[in-house]
């Protein structure tokens, strides 16, 4: 059975970003890193993606102990294709590797109407729709396949073995005066991070996302938490089994990288992303009604009858904002437990004990 719920406060996002900038600055980063690793895991919070957030402070701390994480490094082109650009990450934190390779990316579809983006041995870069967002900005369209290398724990479909990663997929429209279109999923039926935080807080996970050791359903995050160890399941079947061997082969391989096997298994607490991206300006299609039709069908789908007890209709990206309007207005929740070993990762980083404080409490708003 599940431990008892954790309680948990919230905490403001402005009081969470300066912390979370303090730790890593603690830890050796220079002011810029510091300031966009906060930025990412602060947004992810807001976003609602807790198993991208703040929570993934501990193990980036106990990586970066292993020497398995780089502080400073920055993104590298090793090879200029024209179109085609593969950059190098030299295991930094992707919040800035990440960051660095979408402006080369975007620079270039700029200058050519596309670009492809092979981003190889980045260290975490955390919430894919972060980075298409980051491209939607610049008003251009974007693609993403990722693969965690080494770091399996997805049974493919028929299997009971952890075989591959979480392996997202991500796809962004800008929309002239509107947010964009933003779909950004784990091709597992929730990513690893989410049983890290039910299991923190004492909390089940949906059924048809976990199997135990034996391969039987389960609903227990501890089957990924405690050993033996069972597996998370792909999502849709053949569909996310096959999407994530997609993922696996595009961005590790074909960027240059590894892919998951017997030799690249990752057995400390380091996590490797590979990443191909394709980022394209709508302009350079002859497509002038492209905004039009886009509208048109939103309004389309939007005017759809809802079954009976059926959610309101989210388009892509609508469900973040959402969270992101709430969470900004009413604080980000952060469980004890949670909290807890941030603030023993901050202290490992070398941040001050008067600084890193005692429980959540002392930063609830």
């Amino acid at each position: 059975m599940s431990a008892i719920p954790v309680p948990e406060v919230r905490i403001s996002a402005d009081k969470l970003h300066v912390y979370v900038r303090r730790i890593f600055e603690s830890a050796g980063s220079l002011a810029r890193e510091a300031e966009l690793v906060a930025d990412h895991l602060i947004a992810a919070n807001l976003a609602g993606h807790d198993s991208h957030g703040v929570g993934m402070i501990p193990r980036y701390v106990a990586a970066l102990g292993l020497q398995e994480l780089q502080l400073n490094a920055h993104a590298r082109v090793v090879r200029d294709f024209g179109a085609v650009l593969t950059v190098e990450g030299g295991r930094g934190l992707g919040q800035v590797i990440a960051h660095e390779a979408m402006a080369h990316g975007i620079e270039r579809a700029r200058k050519l109407g596309i670009a492809a983006v092979g981003l190889r041995d980045s260290h975490h870069i955390g919430r894919i729709g972060h980075w298409a967002e980051q491209c939607a900005r610049a008003g251009l369209a974007s693609f993403h396949f990722v693969n965690v290398a080494g770091d399996a724990f997805v049974a493919p479909l028929g299997g009971m073995d952890r075989r591959f990663g979480t392996n997202p997929f991500c796809a962004a429209f800008p929309r002239a005066g509107q947010p964009p279109l933003v779909l950004d999923f784990a091709t597992s039926g929730i990513a690893f991070g989410k049983t890290r935080v039910a299991y923190n807080k004492g909390e089940t996970v949906g059924p048809g996302n976990l199997i135990d050791h034996t391969g039987r359903p389960s609903i227990e995050p501890k089957v990924m938490h405690e050993p033996p160890f069972g597996a998370l399941l792909p999502f849709g079947g053949h569909k996310g089994s096959g999407l994530a061997v997609m993922c696996e082969i595009l961005a590790g391989a074909m960027a240059g990288g590894v892919t998951t096997h017997e030799r690249t298994l990752v057995t400390g607490s380091g996590i490797i992303n590979g990443m191909m991206s394709v980022i394209v300006d709508p302009q350079a299609f002859d497509a002038p009604d492209a905004q039009a039709e886009t509208e048109a069908f939103v309004e389309w789908i939007r005017a759809t009858r809802l079954a009976p007890d059926g959610d309101p209709i989210q388009l892509p990206g609508e469900p973040e904002r959402r969270r992101q309007t709430e969470r900004a207005l009413h604080g980000i929740p952060v469980d004890a437990t949670t909290w807890e070993q941030i603030r023993c990762a901050a202290l490992t980083a070398g941040m001050p004990p008067e600084e890193v404080g005692r429980r959540t409490v002392d930063y609830a708003d």
